[in-house]
């Protein structure tokens, strides 16, 4: 018996973008504007200072590991007391990063694609990070957003499954959760009971010690045809 998708969602770092050049293009922006507005600190800390105190603060808070802003915000809290600056200047230097990293370029297809899918099925974003769908320009397309703050746990964990099925509305396994991560997206949904899309940008063999996904595509608009042929199924 057939069972088509009733929601699809979406993992958003190198699924719907290409991630690594964001971040290397957030991180200097944060730099350029603490040696304007924090130099003390921007002296004291070097970006691989700063790193290893981001690394610091996520090991001595491991029940805080799933959120990224909290762990960046706090690290520049530590930085800034470090160098005599108060911790909403602090604040003000995370938003500043926090706007970089939300300035994204979906690739070519993205855009079309989840206008095409949000016709025919919700789309929920599931992100391990902290761009925001909305932030991104993207979120006309979404019917929802779970991220690991609001979930209380990141990806491959159950519970941020769990937190999308609640919000979704459906069961498990009329879910279509698509995303890059072996782990955190094929594996870590398979567990809890949703169907699985790689997606394999790359065109690569699969690799990883876990079971395949239920489906692969290489990019949007190989998941418009896969969702439409699933539905057409039915």
């Amino acid at each position: 018996m057939n069972n088509p998708p009733r929601a699809v969602s979406l993992d958003l770092d190198n699924t719907l973008w290409d991630t690594p050049p964001v971040l290397v293009r957030a991180e200097a922006v944060l730099r350029r504007w603490l040696e304007v507005e924090m130099p003390s600190l921007a002296a004291r800390f070097d970006p691989a200072a700063l790193t290893a105190l981001r690394l610091e603060v996520a090991a001595t808070a491991p029940e805080r590991g799933h959120d990224l802003s909290w762990i960046r915000t706090e690290t520049l809290r530590r930085a800034a007391r470090a160098s005599d600056y108060p911790d909403a200047l602090a604040d003000r230097a995370f938003e500043v990063f926090l706007a970089a990293r939300n300035d994204i370029e979906p690739y070519a297809e993205v855009v079309l694609a989840l206008q095409r899918l949000a016709r025919r099925v919700p789309l929920y974003a599931l992100t391990n990070g902290n761009a925001c769908v909305q932030r991104v320009g993207l979120g006309e397309h979404f019917s929802g957003a779970i991220d690991p703050v609001r979930a209380g746990a990141a990806k491959p964990d159950p519970r941020i499954f769990a937190h999308l099925v609640e919000v979704a509305g459906v069961p498990a396994a009329s879910i279509l959760h698509v995303g890059d991560d072996a782990l955190a997206d094929v594996e870590g949904a398979r567990a809890f009971g949703l169907r699985t899309v790689w997606m394999n940008r790359s065109g690569g063999a699969w690799t990883a010690p876990y079971a395949p996904p239920d489906h692969e595509v290489v990019d949007m608009d190989g998941l418009v045809t896969l969702v439409e042929r699933l539905l057409a199924a039915d």
